[in-house]
């Protein structure tokens, strides 16, 4: 008898859907980039920041902290909060409407239970942000209260 040792990965005290795949995450991190790239308020901020050239490596990258995020795969060694440091005026209306362009997005390309494990994990870390950019500006960070699902 050949067993097949398949490994279980846990999010949150929760197995991943087996559903859930790199070409899931590339597909999610590419629809959501083109609706960031498009949109009012959040394009000119990436567009400005991103030269039209290094998309191909900022959506590679994308993907790879998605992956790591999710997959538990390795694949992710930046540090993904300086580059948002250095964006001036970045605010709480700026993480809502990113937080929902991604709920948008994952709703749209995922199955239920996948789109609920992505944006669960954006909410935290839309948060994280938060905090890192106010602490780093030296503002009251026990201002900075989470961006609740339902609030969006």
């Amino acid at each position: 008898m050949n067993v097949v040792d398949k490994r279980v990965i846990v999010v949150d005290g929760v197995p991943l859907p087996s559903m859930l795949d790199e070409r899931m995450v590339r597909d999610v991190v590419y629809g959501f980039y083109d609706k960031i790239r498009a949109d009012d308020m959040l394009g000119p901020i990436f567009n400005g920041a991103i030269a039209d050239e290094e998309w191909s490596h900022h959506l590679a990258k994308m993907c790879d902290f998605w992956s790591a995020t999710l997959l538990r795969t390795s694949r992710y060694q930046g540090r993904p909060l300086p580059p948002h440091f250095a964006l001036p005026g970045i605010g709480e209306e700026h993480f809502r409407r990113w937080l929902t362009l991604f709920k948008a997005t994952v709703q749209q390309l995922c199955p239920p239970p996948v789109a609920a494990l992505f944006f669960e994990r954006a909410l935290r870390i839309a948060h994280s942000f938060r905090l890192a950019i106010a602490f780093n500006r030296g503002e009251d960070t026990m201002d900075v209260r989470p961006i609740l699902a339902e609030s969006l």
